[in-house]
């Protein structure tokens, strides 16, 4: 059974169509939110960091709200297919134990718990995040407004109560209760243009990068929103998850705001692209919000996607993994206590991912243009 889909917008199906997919062709590479599930995609991150972008030398942004956020991280450590296995060995023997009486954990100690996490992984190699020679980190965090500028225990659920109803009505209007807040490396734009939603801009520093990338994975009410970041607003930061699930952003605006009309028609001319957008993910539709996962009409491309490339699971292939689906965080309360259980059917589904590598390693060598489909 094949593992691996691909779909493409029409900008990067032209492109393939006439050069393949090359390493120089990447411009950004985008790590969505979604927990556990981004445990299938570990080894593809091994073969993308660890060898494939290897063959280039072309400065490539990475952009990750939440579990993607720590992935598109430890694309920056130096060896990446090694921080990457470390990234899944950790990740998979993660034990918010219970203690009697208690249902799940309370949000205080699965924060505190993280960020040990999160110190452990990044101790004495955020320099090597910061200052990667060729890959600009940009940390996708929600920072709440108004009502949400600071966690209380009526403040919170009153204010995403205001953000999902307003959400429902029009995503930009849920700006008046959350905002996007990037977290980058480096110097210059941000990879996409920010004219869809409310959005700051910072930099990503030594004080601030523990905060900004727990921010980045604080589910609201299962974590604990992190507050006083060093060189940010004042405010109470969520997962970034909730602006930017799946990171739906208008990569091509970037490129039209930086780009001259005459080289951008050359390059149509040519039929090629250095700017695609490649997105190893989950799942073949890209959600805008957290908020949207229910909302069918938000999951349809766009021309933001026109230059994205999307590497994810076959459905009929997820249905042979353990209990028939991706790893998510309702396996936390399916094994309850039972560690080894969870810990056995993540592992089986890690391991069985390496098919999804193999296929496109194929792929890349003998381009088949009737395997790639285009993004709904």
């Amino acid at each position: 059974m094949r593992a691996l889909n691909i779909h493409a917008g029409p900008t990067a199906r032209r492109h393939m169509e006439r050069h393949g997919l090359q390493a120089g062709d990447v411009a950004t590479v985008p790590g969505a939110a979604g927990g556990p599930k981004g445990l299938i995609l570990g080894r593809l991150d091994q073969f993308i960091f660890g060898e494939w972008l290897t063959q280039s030398c072309q400065t490539v942004d990475l952009v990750g709200a939440s579990i993607g956020a720590w992935r598109m991280a430890t694309a920056c450590l130096n060896d990446p297919a090694q921080a990457f296995e470390r990234l899944e060995h950790d990740y998979i023997r993660q034990n918010f134990e219970l203690r009697p009486g208690e249902k799940r954990p309370p949000a205080e100690r699965v924060s505190a718990m993280f960020g040990e996490n999160l110190k452990a992984f990044y101790g004495g190699r955020v320099d090597e995040v910061l200052h990667h020679p060729r890959y600009r980190l940009h940390i996708i965090t929600s920072r709440g407004r108004h009502v949400l500028n600071r966690e209380a225990a009526w403040r919170t659920p009153l204010g995403y109560l205001g953000a999902f109803v307003t959400n429902t009505v029009h995503r930009k209007a849920m700006g008046a209760w959350l905002e996007r807040v990037v977290f980058s490396t480096g110097e210059g734009a941000l990879p996409f243009a920010t004219q869809d939603y409310r959005t700051r801009a910072l930099k990503l520093t030594e004080a601030n990068f523990q905060p900004a990338l727990q921010a980045s994975c604080s589910i609201p009410f299962a974590l604990r929103a992190v507050h006083h970041i060093p060189g940010a607003p004042p405010g109470a930061y969520w997962d970034g998850g909730l602006t930017d699930y799946h990171l739906h952003l208008n990569y091509p605006g970037r490129s039209s705001a930086i780009e001259t009309v005459a080289a951008r028609a050359e390059e149509e001319r040519a039929g090629a692209s250095k700017g695609l957008v490649i997105y190893p993910h989950f799942q073949s539709t890209v959600v805008p919000g957290w908020l949207d996962k229910h909302l069918r009409w938000r999951h349809k491309s766009t021309h933001f996607l026109d230059n994205m490339v999307v590497l994810s699971p076959h459905p009929d292939w997820v249905k042979t993994l353990p209990n028939g689906k991706l790893p998510d965080r309702v396996d936390f309360t399916h094994y309850g206590t039972d560690l080894a259980g969870r810990m056995k059917a993540w592992s089986a589904a890690t391991a069985a991912s390496m098919q999804l590598v193999d296929e496109f390693q194929a792929w890349l060598a003998r381009p088949d243009m009737a395997q790639v489909q285009a993004l709904a």
